[in-house]
């Protein structure tokens, strides 16, 4: 019955993707279904809520985290901090070390702002732009913007996935941070060395798009402006704690935005509500985003996969599926376990979040220490969904940065850091 179960609700994400459904469908589905197994089992539908409400429970944390980065996001577009970013570090840009610094670039952003869709929507487009531009192949920058933006998607102290890792494991999410900046920095050197040396082989034929021009056209760029960044990286840095980092980012950016950039006073409530959107169209495809508005997918699906770990808990529906993992975590290793299984839920979810939640359930038996485990987490499900040609962290990156399926396979920061995990933790059992 349990595989059963589980087989019709791969079904439904199936048949979510072939139709280009939202995933919501699928999962919403699937809350019933899991319920109507929990109410075969023998529980009550009462019973069943509770579990239901336990799971919600455990990231309540992440879903006002949520708010706050929808609202974060959204005045630093307005505020001006990302036209900054981008108007100081797009100069560095050489053809000679063009995928090198696409990616650096992409890995600053998305380290500054925790959202690898995010990071994508803005600097990548930029660093695409200039890419075409100067005659590049599109999958190589593809390739180079993925593994940057989720360098910081896996790393940022605002990562939405990074604190969800830190709930579910109960764990710091600085010091996870720290774990991952020692498992990542091989992987990261030789990531940089490689798309170097691919860049020296390539040759320019344009100049690259004034963008200083573009956007001061709209902002006021000064060091001002970066103010917003700075004093969450500082803070992040003093180990204060996210929600008040943040907060102090968004306290920062607000009078930046009336005083600086000019905005109405009137103008604040639907900035924090809806996001950014300009009337230059230039400027729109490069910023417009972010708000509370942005977060509201990503909040329900957290709150439906969530749902699900409660239910899962109490019913026992995966207990079979955690023997074959523990099984196959003592005949190898506990990372190559939960790799494996980061591979297989990443393929059936098409979300990193949902890849992440299930990974947990499914695996948190393989190691008892927790920091150790919420590594194995960020260096698999984390970075394993974006591999996925199907996956929304795959799809919609490439998709902001019009770049094709198969730049996956020049994301090599993704590829390096499991294999290099794998030697690291192979005299590792459990």
């Amino acid at each position: 019955m349990e595989f059963l179960t589980l087989g019709i609700f791969c079904t439904l994400l199936i048949v979510c993707i072939i139709t280009g459904k939202s995933i919501l469908y699928a999962l919403s589905a699937g809350l019933i279904l899991f319920s109507l197994y929990g109410k075969q089992q023998g529980y009550t539908w009462k019973e069943i809520g509770r579990m239901a409400l336990q799971g919600v429970g455990k990231v309540k944390n992440i879903l006002v985290t949520f708010v706050l980065i929808g609202i974060l996001t959204a005045l630093w577009r307005q505020a001006g901090t990302i036209s900054a970013i981008i108007c100081y570090t797009v100069h560095l840009i050489r053809p000679s070390t063009f995928l090198l610094m696409t990616f650096l670039l992409n890995c600053l952003v998305s380290v500054l702002t925790g959202t690898a869709l995010g990071t994508a929507a803005t600097i990548g487009v930029v660093c695409a732009t200039m890419g075409t531009a100067l005659g590049i192949s599109s999958w190589m920058i593809g390739g180079a913007i993925l593994s940057g933006v989720y360098f910081g998607d896996r790393c940022s102290p605002v990562s939405t996935s990074a604190l969800l890792v830190a709930e579910l494991t109960e764990t710091s999410v600085y010091e996870n941070i720290k774990n991952m900046i020692k498992s990542a920095v091989f992987p990261f050197v030789f990531t940089c060395i490689v798309y170097f040396t691919v860049s020296m082989q390539l040759h320019g034929k344009a100049e690259i798009p004034d963008l200083a021009y573009i956007f001061k056209s709209e902002f006021w760029i000064s060091w001002i402006t970066l103010l917003p960044a700075v004093v969450i990286l500082v803070l992040s840095v003093m180990k204060a704690g996210v929600k008040a980092a943040m907060s102090a980012s968004i306290v920062t950016a607000i009078p930046i935005c009336i005083a600086v950039q000019h905005m109405p006073v009137q103008k604040l409530p639907g900035l924090l509500l809806m996001g950014y959107h300009s009337a230059d169209l230039t400027i729109a495809g490069m910023l417009n985003g972010g708000g509370i508005a942005s977060m509201l997918k990503v909040g329900a699906i957290v709150c439906i996969s969530s749902s699900y770990s409660g239910i899962f808990q109490k019913t026992g529906i995966l207990d079979g599926l955690q023997k074959m993992v523990y099984t196959l975590a003592e005949k190898t290793q506990p990372y190559f376990a939960v790799l494996v299984t980061a591979i297989l839920t990443s393929v059936i979810a098409c979300n990193q979040t949902l890849a992440i939640m299930l990974t947990d359930q499914l695996c948190s038996k393989t190691e008892s220490d927790n920091l150790r485990f919420a590594n194995f987490l960020e260096d698999s499900a984390v970075i394993v969904a974006p591999l996925v040609p199907w996956s929304i962290a795959c799809a919609v990156p490439l998709t902001a940065a019009g770049a094709p399926g198969y730049s996956i396979l020049f994301a090599l920061f993704l590829y390096l850091l499991p294999v290099w995990d794998l030697l690291m933790f192979r005299k590792r059992k459990i």
